[in-house]
Order: C-alpha cells, then sequence, then structure tokens
C-alpha cells in the first residue's frame, strides 16, 4: 500500500475560557444618579482632557422641549427666508439629517436610537449656528437663535461635564472588576479569586446609566486557568496563538504563571495586541490555545519506522522500494511533519560524507509504503 507524500499542516490545540484583564479606569461623578448623556460614543477613541459624558442637569427636560420648539420655528423661518439662507453647508447638513431621519426608522435598538438622535441634534446645532451667521442682527432668525443658544448654555451650565484624564477608548460597560482585576502586577490572581467573578462566557456586559471607562486600545491580557499537560510545560515568554470564538486568530506571549501551593492547575496570563477592541464588551470569553502548529510534508504515522533512534520511510521509485532517512519535526497521533535532514546534521548523527552523497532524500509526491 503506497501514500502520496503532500504538504500539510499539523496543530495542538485546546479548547478553554479566560478573564479579559486590561489597563482601564472609571469615571463617575457627583451627579450619577440624574442618569447621563454620552459626549462619546461606546469605542470612541479619546485623548486626554477630552470631555466623554455629562449628566442631566435639573430641570434639563424642560429646557430640551423649549430647545426642540425652537428648532421647529427656525426651521420654518429658514424655509421661509428664501435663497438668501441656503449656504451649501446648511444644505448638505439638511441632508444629513434627512439620512439619519431615515437610517432611524426601524430601529429598535435603544442604544442605537440614542446614537442617532445625537447625531441628529448635532448637525441641528451646527445648521443652527450657520444660520445665524448668516442672519443679519436683529432679524427674526437671529434672534430665535440667539434663544436657542442661551437654553443651551443653561443646560451645559447646570449639568456636569466629565472629561478624561487618560487617551484611549471609552466603554459604557462597566461591570465592577475595573479595580479588581489590574495589570501592573498579576502575583494578587489566584483560581478562588477568578471563580468568584460571577460572569458567564461570552456574556455581553451591560451599558451603564451612572458612569464610564477609559481603556487601553492597545494590548490587554487573558487569565487562564488551566491543568492541560501542555499548559503545565509552558513557560514565561512562550509564543502561541490563539483562536477567538469569530475563528479570528491572534498572536499571544504568555506574560505570567500562577502556580498555586498543592493544585495541578495553574493560571497563564497571555498577552494580545491584536482584536482588542473586539473584546471590549466581554469580560469572560471561550477561546481556543493553539501551543504549535507546523506545515510542511505530511505523512500518516504508519509509514514511519523507528531504527536506531533514527526515523524512516520506504519509498516506491521505480518498482523497487527505497529506504529514505527522515527528520520528524512534528507528530500527533495520526500524522507527522517531516523533512530532510542537513548536511551539518548528518554529519553530528555520525555519517560519512560518501554515505551522505548517497543519501536518497525525500521530496513531495514521491509514494510513501505504509508498512504498518
Amino acid at each position: 500500500m503506497f501514500l502520496l507524500w503532500k504538504i500539510g499542516s499539523l496543530s495542538f490545540e485546546e479548547s478553554t475560557y479566560g478573564y479579559i484583564i486590561r489597563e482601564e479606569k472609571v469615571f463617575k461623578g457627583n451627579n450619577y444618579k440624574n442618569g447621563m448623556i454620552q459626549i462619546k460614543t461606546e469605542g470612541e477613541k479619546v485623548s486626554n482632557g477630552e470631555s466623554i459624558f455629562r449628566y442631566y442637569s435639573n430641570g434639563e427636560e424642560e429646557l430640551n422641549k423649549q430647545i426642540s420648539d425652537l428648532d421647529e420655528k427656525i426651521n420654518q423661518a429658514l424655509e421661509e427666508s428664501g435663497t438668501s439662507l441656503r449656504d451649501a453647508d446648511v444644505f448638505n447638513l439638511e441632508k444629513k439629517i434627512e439620512t439619519t431621519l431615515d437610517e432611524l426608522i426601524g430601529v429598535n435598538d435603544l442604544e442605537k436610537q440614542e446614537e442617532f438622535l445625537k447625531k441628529i441634534d448635532s448637525y441641528i446645532t451646527k445648521k443652527a449656528n450657520i444660520a445665524g451667521d448668516l442672519s443679519p442682527e436683529g432679524s427674526y432668525v437671529k434672534n430665535l437663535i440667539n434663544q436657542r443658544n442661551e437654553l443651551k448654555n443653561k443646560v451645559n451650565e447646570n449639568s456636569e461635564i466629565i472629561n478624561t484624564d487618560m487617551a484611549g477608548v471609552i466603554s459604557y460597560r462597566v461591570d465592577g472588576c475595573e479595580d479588581i482585576l489590574g495589570v501592573n502586577d498579576f502575583s494578587y490572581l489566584n483560581t478562588d479569586l477568578l471563580n468568584n467573578l460571577k460572569f458567564d462566557v461570552g456574556t455581553t456586559i451591560p451599558q451603564s446609566s451612572e458612569c464610564a471607562k477609559i481603556l487601553n486600545n492597545f494590548f490587554c491580557y487573558i487569565a487562564c486557568p488551566i491543568s492541560s499537560e501542555k499548559a503545565m510545560e509552558a513557560k514565561v515568554g512562550d509564543k502561541v496563538t490563539l483562536r477567538l470564538s469569530n475563528s479570528i486568530e491572534i498572536p499571544s506571549t504568555i506574560e505570567y504563571i500562577v502556580d498555586e501551593d498543592d493544585s495541578d492547575s495553574r493560571i497563564i496570563v497571555f498577552k494580545i495586541k491584536d482584536n482588542v477592541e473586539d473584546l471590549i464588551e466581554f469580560r469572560k470569553i471561550s477561546f481556543e490555545i493553539i501551543w504549535w502548529n507546523y506545515s510542511g510534508l505530511k505523512i500518516s504515522n504508519q509509514a514511519i519506522q523507528e531504527e536506531n533512534d533514527l526515523s524512516y520511510v520506504y519509498r516506491n521509485k521505480a518498482g523497487y522500494s527505497e529506504k529514505v532517512l527522515v527528520k520528524v519535526l512534528r507528530q500527533n497521533d495520526i500524522y507527522s511533519i517531516v523533512t530532510n535532514y542537513s548536511k551539518e546534521e548528518l554529519e553530528e548523527l555520525g555519517f560519512t560524507n560518501d554515505e551522505i552523497e548517497k543519501m536518497p532524500q525525500i521530496k513531495i509526491y514521491d509514494e510513501i509504503n505504509i508498512s504498518k
């Protein structure tokens, strides 16, 4: 029986779960019971010192109603003003308002509705400001816009605006673990601490209406309690690949290992730098660890024979069986990835120059005899 030699790959993988640990800071003001308005939306990048959200002020609902009424009057006045105020920027903003209103139709997600409404309010404010600049002092439109600006100022003056003192990505998904799971020193990690974090795998963290956080989007960590043989052999600095639940594979490095006394498992902390923002909404995830992955000449283990601690295969050549020495790179229960030894390696194994010169080399598409 013969096997056609081919290029293939082998990997050693295992499924597990872990807890995401980030560099993150929670921001919460004094008026958190009032409810909040997002200035920066979920996942948006922010700079140090930027305003990220604000709390509702007392009486804001009535002020917003008055602003909305003024918006209608301003819009009607602009319609009746003729071409003098039909500035190109005003026209473009009106188109954006119409487009956003069309997009809003049929949206049931409250978070997305808020995002659309925030855009519309921003466009209306910009439109009013442009119209105000184009309107002569003392005109009806100018007076309406001045009234609107006064009301907007009252809203902002009476509300608490929260600014960030760090750059990063904003998230309103605050779960209370931000001060428990730190990144500066992982020696605090232990199995009991992780087990007491009551999270289900893959559950989305709900958005808070009281606070927000800024997180470092350049890297994060995954703390994984694990007891497999391969995990127990792992060392700090080892490089592996993690496959997320969406099938994306990302490179990772083992940053820290916690070995607890009287335990047959350990906690491995993986560091990742790719797809960090895809994990913002989760704290506990499932994933696969790809401990190693080799590509090359792939053959059934049944074709390999051992002689004096060396591996051989028998190749069919012109109807004759030819013995070929091979170097096994990686092996699982069924297949092996093999290659040819280099001249230097063969010399180290004790072969003479004459033997090396006559030694056959394995090649792709060779027919290999399965002898077992």
